[in-house]
């Protein structure tokens, strides 16, 4: 399941683009590879990111993992569900698990990520 309207990273992390704001995950592959998740720390709004600075990090009964900014921006909100729910990034990691809604710095940095089949491609040739 790699949803078409989005672009990928290496460090498995997906952004959805809509006007000058991005909202930022991990993808399903990611999470299946994590295991059950148990908490995730998120940043607080504000904070200025540059493209892959590590953001927060996803703890899960296997490992704890960074998650990484995939373009560079201002944090405007984080998902507050996760605080008690982080099971979300398991259960809807394109919805309801997202991570961070960020304004962006520089639109022309999502063109540097991968589209979904590279990224089909990429998790292919990974495993």
């Amino acid at each position: 399941m790699i949803p078409e309207n989005l672009r990928y990273t290496k460090d498995h992390e997906w952004i959805r683009v809509v006007g000058e704001t991005g909202v930022v995950g991990i993808t399903d592959h990611a999470q299946e590879e994590l295991g059950d998740i148990v908490y995730v720390e998120l940043p607080k709004a504000g904070l200025k990111l540059d493209k892959s600075a590590s953001f927060g990090s996803v703890e899960s009964v296997k490992a704890v993992s960074d998650i990484y900014c995939p373009v560079s921006g201002e944090v405007l909100e984080t998902n507050p569900a996760l605080a008690e729910a982080p099971e979300k990034v398991n259960d809807d990691p394109y919805g309801d698990g997202w991570l961070i809604k960020l304004k962006l710095s520089n639109l022309k940095e999502t063109d540097e990520l991968m589209s979904p089949a590279q990224y089909q491609e990429y998790i292919g040739a990974e495993s």
